[in-house]
């Protein structure tokens, strides 16, 4: 049977040349982060977006600004490449209005210790987002294990997801899945891998970097317990989003029938199974 996967949609639509230019990246993260915001996902300063360019991007225009950092983890796979990141505490939602105030690009130094940070006179933050190591971790370990070219990466603090992540039952992988990817046929499409779910661990640290890494090997979206989730994609900043959305309405489903005393059924493991037969897709969870 056929996997219906990352792989398959980049086989129908490959990030290939003419390669986007910069404003196509930023206007994509602009988009990315003011849906993020429509869904309640990131109020105030919450959540922070990245990418991985593997092309020659041009940074200077729009950016002209340089400084040196130390990176926080040894990132070789990324060398002489780019990411996109957003700076601490600027607001998702505001992206697509001003993207040189709220974003940087980093150039990652020959042996990946330092990187070159480009921003903007109008940039509005001191310093990379908090949660940048284990956005630079997820980029360094899936472009060192898979030769991509390109990778989207949101963090983002969706109410339903994180609420349920607070039960006790919930903080299970298999009982989370079960519960959440019922609600709607189009779950087991979208998100066919699943949702890891991974214990609380402080935001930040060294120890949710290395669970996060881990965890977005084996799946495309992860809950981290208690905070929020991240989600990846090889295609663009607007397929992260989508896994976030589709994981946050089947857990707002799911959050209606707690509170309804858990009268409705959901789609049954038969109907769920049907569903991925027709469509082709091989998952554990059908």
């Amino acid at each position: 049977m056929k996997r219906f996967t990352e792989s398959t949609w980049r086989a129908l639509m490959p990030v290939a040349e003419p390669y986007p230019e910069l404003d196509e990246l930023l206007r994509s993260m602009g988009a990315g982060g003011h849906r993020i915001s429509e869904i309640d996902a990131s109020e105030a300063g919450a959540g922070n977006i990245s990418v991985y360019v593997g092309w020659n991007l041009e940074l200077r225009r729009r950016f002209p600004q340089q400084a040196e950092i130390d990176l926080p983890l040894p990132a070789p796979a990324l060398a002489g490449r780019t990411l996109l990141v957003t700076g601490s505490g600027r607001r998702l939602r505001q992206i697509h209005e001003d993207p040189e105030a709220a974003v940087a690009g980093v150039r990652v130094h020959e042996g990946g210790l330092t990187a070159t940070v480009f921003t903007s006179p109008r940039r509005q933050f001191t310093r990379l987002t908090s949660e940048f190591n284990s956005h630079l971790a997820v980029h360094q370990d899936q472009v060192a294990r898979r030769g991509i070219d390109f990778q989207a990466v949101v963090h983002a603090q969706p109410m339903h997801l994180t609420y349920l992540s607070h039960v006790p039952a919930y903080r299970d992988t298999a009982t989370f899945n079960g519960r959440v990817l019922r609600w709607e046929p189009e779950s087991i499409v979208a998100l066919s891998e699943g949702i890891g779910v991974l214990p609380f661990l402080v935001p930040g640290s060294d120890a949710m970097m290395r669970a996060n890494v881990e965890g977005l090997r084996e799946f495309q979206i992860v809950v981290w317990s208690k905070h929020g989730v991240m989600a990846r994609s090889d295609l663009s900043v607007t397929r992260a989003t989508d896994r976030i959305e589709y994981a946050e309405t089947g857990a707002r489903y799911e959050y209606m029938n707690l509170l309804a005393g858990g009268v409705a059924e959901g789609l049954t493991r038969d109907e769920i199974r049907a569903v991925a037969t027709e469509f082709e897709i091989d998952s554990r969870w059908a």
